[in-house]
């Protein structure tokens, strides 16, 4: 370990044990990290420094425009408010709580500048939800978008480890900007090590309980010198947008790092359902698109739309990619999808291929920097063409806050994503499910997204998922959640259709033997299928 720039040791007195950790590799020329450094003055500073200031970095809705020098100057001076008016000691952590705007970057940057740790948290968490946040890091600090201050308000008291908030967005006196124009904007950022921690991600909630995954700076640097260079390749005049929260590693890296790690510019959206990002894209000239399946599948009724606009790269991530959403989004829009596999865990990416390496049903190959494998129970790696654990190692890796489940993820060095795979001759992986939604049923192994992948093909489905539910004579059998297109009847019938559908696509005994029409299916706020309260229904 290099000496530590945070005063505050909470983040480096919490790490898991080393020999609990996976093995980190940095063999790549662009891994190798000078022991001290600050993510902020790369990904911000050096663009001012070396002259590019004037370049655009944010824009928004209403006309909002930041140049890199204008939003150093907001993070400075966030900075100063931070250490001088709110007491912050490097090292403290400091919850984030807004949807994607122009100051929750700022605030972000101002974090980091002032050597805390930051804690960004999705705008839709409740008060009960924040507490277990603010318990688990022991968050100290505060900065809180107005529109967002009420559950914030109500979890406080229950928190006194919390002991200074301050809200943005706020024309008041108390409010954050007042406090920013009171200071110069000139900040010295805090000499951290490469191995301090920067963030706590907390992971999104698929499996029920979240858990604090612990960043460095290096590896926030790690990030943009793996997918973006070797896979994205954006370039300087790229204008980037998408629906993933900042709170979001996918969103952090795809919405704020990478476009940023080449001097490039984004576009922040407080809203940013599928009829917003096409707005935005039309409205900003945006090339570079993150999103979800789900958003790819809704837009691509807008094809001819798109066609017309600068759009040119589309990233994939966050849940499986069906293949029948690739084609149609190649169809309509002529533009192949970057598929990719990430994990808060991981921080992002760690799996993928450029559009001219894509395959159909593949979501790629380790990416430079990482190496993958396909292991059994025992942990010996699985010949290709057989269905495993995925397993991974790179520059990041899996640190939990004190959390007994590091035990369950990082295993021999490796970092287990809780994902079944199998990896072709070529090391291409094809996703199978998460480990937990392989069904067995009459001692077949049934991979829920394949059933949902037949499903979706029907012209009646909007959307759908697949679990496995207990059946004496079969062990499991085979359940579908329905989503109905407007104007599609729920009848006993339609789901006799989808059954003989399923049975026509794929292996017959993989069909739903039952089917349960719903009007919505529970998602996180990123967008992933939360099967586990499907399950927990049953």
């Amino acid at each position: 370990m290099i000496r530590s720039g945070l005063i505050d040791s909470f983040a480096r007195d919490h790490l898991p044990a080393p020999e609990a950790q996976p093995e980190f590799l940095f063999e790549l020329p662009e891994l190798q990290f000078p022991e001290r450094l600050n993510c902020a003055t790369e990904l911000l500073d050096r663009h001012v420094a070396d002259g590019r200031g004037d370049r655009v970095v944010i824009r928004a809705p209403g006309g909002l425009v930041w140049t890199y020098a204008q939003l150093q100057d907001q993070a400075n001076r966030i900075a100063q408010v931070l250490v001088q008016d709110m007491g912050l000691v490097s090292g403290n952590r400091v919850l984030l709580r807004a949807p994607n705007n122009p100051m929750l970057a700022a605030c972000w940057f101002g974090v980091i500048k002032a050597g805390g740790i930051a804690v960004a948290t999705m705008p839709l968490l409740r008060a009960k939800e924040l507490k277990a946040i603010i318990d688990k890091g022991q968050v100290t600090h505060a900065l809180c978008d107005a529109a967002l201050a009420e559950e914030l308000a109500l979890a406080r008291p229950e928190v006194p480890v919390l002991r200074a908030v301050r809200h943005f967005n706020d024309a008041g006196p108390d409010g954050l900007e007042a406090a920013m124009a009171r200071h110069s904007g000139r900040f010295d950022n805090v000499d951290t090590a490469a191995d301090d921690c920067c963030i706590f991600a907390f992971t999104s909630g698929t499996t029920g309980v979240p858990k604090a995954t612990m960043h460095f700076h290096r590896d926030v640097m790690a990030t943009c010198a793996c997918f973006p260079r070797h896979i994205l390749r954006p370039q300087p005049d790229d204008v980037f947008i998408g629906s993933p929260p900042l709170a979001f590693t996918f969103g952090l890296g795809g919405l704020l790092l990478f476009p940023m790690t080449v001097g490039a510019s984004t576009v922040l959206l407080d809203k940013a359902g599928p009829p917003q990002l096409l707005d935005g894209i039309k409205e900003f000239g945006a090339t570079t698109l993150f999103t979800a399946p789900t958003s790819y599948r809704t837009l691509a009724a807008r094809g001819t739309e798109l066609r017309k606009t600068p759009l040119r790269q589309c990233v994939s991530a966050g849940e499986a990619l069906p293949a029948t959403t690739r084609a149609q989004w190649k169809e309509v829009t002529g533009i192949e999808l970057i598929d990719g596999i990430g994990a808060t865990e991981l921080l992002h990416i760690f799996i993928s291929a450029d559009e001219a390496h894509s395959r159909p049903g593949a979501t790629g190959r380790a990416i430079p920097g990482y190496r993958a494998k396909v292991i059994d129970e025992s942990g010996r790696e699985c010949p290709p063409g057989t269905v495993g654990k995925l397993a991974v190692q790179g520059p990041t890796g899996c640190r939990y806050l004190d959390d007994a489940r590091q035990a369950g993820y990082v295993k021999d060095g490796w970092n287990l994503t809780g994902d079944a795979y199998l990896m072709d001759a070529d090391g291409y992986f094809v996703y199978q499910a998460r480990t937990d939604d392989m069904i067995i049923s009459a001692g077949y192994n049934i991979a829920s997204p394949e059933v949902e992948e037949a499903l979706m093909a029907h012209p009646a489905v909007a959307e759908c998922a697949v679990i496995g539910v207990p059946d004496e004579e079969r062990g499991q059998i085979v359940k579908a959640y329905v989503v109905l297109r407007p104007g599609q009847a729920e009848s006993a019938a339609m789901a006799q259709a989808l059954q003989d559908h399923v049975k026509q696509s794929i292996a017959p005994y993989k069909y739903p033997r039952a089917v349960e029409f719903r009007p919505s299916l529970p998602r996180t706020q990123t967008g992933k299928l939360q099967r586990f309260k499907l399950k927990d229904t049953e």
